[in-house]
């Protein structure tokens, strides 16, 4: 790997480097918003001690993760000490170094310019706080400062009066954020470093934009990496891979201081075209890497495609789920609190749910590890435009997983759903409840629409009549799949016999 770096070197113990950007740094973006930096630095380095100044770091450093050791294994090296500083020069800081001083400052007036004098009373700068690579970095990392204090002529403003002119940059102020070492070495000469370290403010999200014909339910899929960078720093033609799954990671406070194609390669393709990021697996997780290097700019979001897939089979579904429940009001509620609530769940909810199904699978046109995120539903109306039908997010999907999405609300179904009896006996230990479920249809054609039933009064039940056959989903959920003619309506009923 080749690296433009310059450098300069002070004799007897002093190694000074002041690198230029390297070429090729290697980054791991983790969707939990951080990731690994990965650069090589040369260093001419004397046996013994070595004193080191590095300013090509991110604003969100995490001091204690840097990692410098030589990739060969041909010498060691031990970092005695380290000093990160984040704290770069500004207006404010500089004006705090001259804090009781007397300055210069540029006013501007009409068409000309004078200059004004006034003594630096307060600056107005406040310190950072305590180092947190998740917090704000600077400037922002302040808390809101005060007004500054300027005496001109006798007189105390709460501003500034114009533009402060500083004779010089005080000797220990730093223009990036930097980091010291004490480097000691068992040999002489040169080599290339590999340092390493942990970085804040960087993140990735995949996103999928799924394309339905005007009729039918084959659709086509194209997927999209996003990666935000808000580290600060540019990263000139990097080697990026982003780590997909939850990996455990400690997230210090402000007080305290994340593809494989089809059968085998990122990326499905449509009409031939190559997937840009290969997938593996590694760990429990799984990596993704762009195939070619790509420079990420401080404040950038940048997309890369990473799949594409035609031909996948979606099933959409009709979904019934009546009961209305108040979260707020039964939040916390005990199964028996519920039981003794006779009203609990008679509320009727009118909505069906709009979702849509299909098999991450190899023989649907898939079958790779998906990330987590948005999938985006699209449809092509008569006139050749796509018409947006609706979002959700995934979570991480293993190959061979069904992938089910609740995309919206059926404008011509409706639900209805009311209770036809309830009675409980606290001697006899029981209770029976009935309902009667109608759904109607307004399209002109039949729906299918599949009811569920939340068996909420107890986990000891059975279903003592029915209009119609169930299926038992859960130990407390039954589902019934109700054909509704077009243009009809279509009632099921059932009635639980609860005991404990």
């Amino acid at each position: 790997m080749k690296l433009r770096l310059t450098g300069w070197v002070v004799m007897g113990l002093c190694l000074w480097i002041m690198p230029a950007r390297a070429a090729e740094p290697q980054l791991t973006i983790y969707n939990q918003n951080f990731a690994v930096v990965r650069v090589l630095i040369p260093l001419d380095l004397k046996t013994g001690e070595n004193r080191i100044q590095f300013t090509d770091t991110t604003a969100y450093l995490e001091p204690s993760s840097v990692i410098l050791r030589d990739p060969t294994g041909a010498r060691s090296l031990q970092i005695l000490e380290q000093n990160y500083r984040a704290d770069p020069i500004s207006q404010q800081l500089l004006l705090s170094l001259y804090e009781g001083k007397t300055l210069d400052f540029l006013v501007q007036r009409g068409d000309h310019t004078e200059i004004v004098q006034g003594k630096i009373v307060r600056s107005g700068y406040l310190p950072p706080q305590p180092f947190s690579p998740y917090g704000n970095p600077y400037p922002g990392n302040q808390v809101l400062a005060q007004q500054p204090i300027i005496e001109v002529n006798g007189k105390l403003r709460f501003e500034i009066p114009g533009t402060p002119l500083f004779p010089t940059l005080a000797d220990d102020t730093i223009l990036k954020p930097t980091l010291n070492w004490i480097l000691m070495t068992d040999k002489p000469g040169a080599v290339n470093a590999e340092f390493s370290y942990v970085t804040g403010h960087m993140n990735w999200n995949a996103d999928y934009n799924l394309v339905a014909p005007e009729e039918g339910d084959v659709l086509d899929l194209i997927g999209w990496v996003t990666i935000h960078n808000q580290t600060g720093k540019t990263f000139e033609s990097a080697r990026i891979k982003l780590m997909a799954g939850r990996v455990n990671k400690i997230q210090p406070t402000f007080a305290d201081s994340f593809i494989t194609g089809m059968g085998g390669g990122v990326g499905g393709m449509i009409s031939g075209v190559p997937g840009q990021v290969s997938e593996k697996t590694f760990e429990e997780y799984h990596l993704y890497e762009l195939h070619r290097p790509t420079t990420l700019h401080d404040q950038e979001i940048k997309q890369v495609e990473f799949v594409r897939a035609g031909g996948i089979k979606t099933e959409r579904l009709y979904v019934y789920d009546g009961a209305k429940i108040d979260e707020n009001q039964f939040r916390g509620w005990n199964i028996e609190g519920i039981r003794q609530n006779s009203e609990y769940g008679t509320q009727s909810n009118p909505d069906v749910w709009v979702m849509r199904e299909f098999n991450n699978s190899e023989a649907n046109h898939l079958g790779m590890p998906l990330p987590a995120g948005r999938m985006r539903f699209y449809r092509q109306d008569t006139d050749g435009h796509l018409e947006f039908t609706g979002e959700n997010e995934i979570k991480h999907t293993p190959r061979d997983e069904m992938i089910r999405v609740f995309t919206g609300g059926a404008f011509d179904i409706k639900g209805e759903r009311r209770r036809t009896n309830y009675r409980m006996e606290m001697g006899q230990r029981m209770l029976d409840e009935s309902f009667e479920i109608k759904l109607r249809n307004h399209k002109k054609e039949p729906v299918v629409v599949r009811v569920v039933e939340h068996l909420y009064r107890g986990s000891t039940w059975d279903i003592t009549d029915k209009s119609s056959t169930y299926l038992k989903t859960d130990a407390q959920t039954i589902e019934f799949q109700v054909q509704v003619p077009p243009d009809g309506e279509k009632a099921v009923t059932y009635t639980a016999h609860y005991t404990w």
